[in-house]
């Protein structure tokens, strides 16, 4: 919870920063390694994730603004900093960037977002890492053993007992990327592992809003992510329901992308399981 870390001169470290790179560099490697790996394109899965980051950026930022209208009017510039994200929002933005970089190149864009999904897990995790040392996305006050309180100068209140809202969500988002990782292999329709990953964050989110106790604005008696968390997992229950109807097998998905290889080129074997 300290989220200055050290000084180069005039160079600050700052925690939040440093989670934030950590988990996009892990991510993007990941990424690429397991695409490689199951016979993806490695140069697409970096263009995915420049854009991603970029609209990404853009993308939690505007839904900052949005959530916290009143504040940003007050101070517009504050917005530019390092902090002030929404997760969905990012989230949102970098998925629909993704979508349109694939259909404009002619790329398959379910296909990697199966295989990227259990990457965007990692660098959540890294970046609620971030969070805790920075103090923000807060929890409770309480008297469990399990709380922490924050030092003068974080963005959550200082001298109480809090709960760790923010380890929590790493632990969860970490908790995440293995479902996936174990799932990916074993799913039966293109599309399963990423919908099931919207479905496993959405219920995740839902839950750990009702422990925090920062201000992030409402929908009502939900917060905001709670609100979005809603249509994230009605949409991947329906998407997982229509893909076991009429989603396309893997089998057959692999089938067609080894006769587009080139000659003396076969479909990873691991990929195929």
């Amino acid at each position: 919870m300290h989220n200055e870390l050290f000084s180069i001169g005039p160079i600050t470290i700052y925690g939040y920063g440093l989670m934030i790179g950590i988990g996009v560099l892990v991510c993007i490697f990941m990424g690429m390694y397991r695409a490689k790996k199951y016979g993806l394109k490695e140069d697409v899965v970096l263009d995915i994730a420049i854009y991603g980051l970029l609209f990404g950026w853009a993308g939690a930022k505007v839904l900052y603004v949005i959530v916290e209208w009143k504040a940003f009017m007050q101070d517009p510039l504050s917005v530019l900093g390092s902090e002030g994200f929404v997760v969905y929002g990012g989230i949102t933005a970098g998925v629909l960037a993704a979508i349109v970089y694939c259909k404009r190149k002619g790329h398959v864009f379910i296909e990697y977002f199966d295989i990227l999904c259990a990457s965007i897990a990692v660098a959540q995790g890294f970046g609620r890492i971030g969070c805790f040392l920075a103090g923000c996305c807060y929890g409770r006050e309480t008297t469990s053993p399990i709380g922490v309180v924050f030092p003068a100068g974080s963005i959550a209140p200082a001298g109480v007992k809090l709960l760790p809202t923010q380890l929590f969500s790493s632990a969860g988002d970490f908790g995440i990327m293995f479902a996936l990782l174990w799932h990916y292999k074993r799913r039966k329709h293109v599309g399963d592992t990423g919908y099931l990953y919207m479905l496993l964050y959405g219920i995740g989110r839902f839950l750990i809003e009702m422990l925090r106790n920062d201000d992030r604005g409402d929908v009502g008696s939900l917060s905001t992510s709670q609100f979005i968390s809603i249509f994230i997992v009605a949409a991947a229950v329906l998407l997982l329901w229509n893909n076991k109807k009429r989603g396309r097998k893997v089998e057959a998905a692999i089938s067609e992308d080894t006769k587009e290889q080139e000659p003396g080129q076969t479909a990873n074997e691991e990929g195929m399981a």
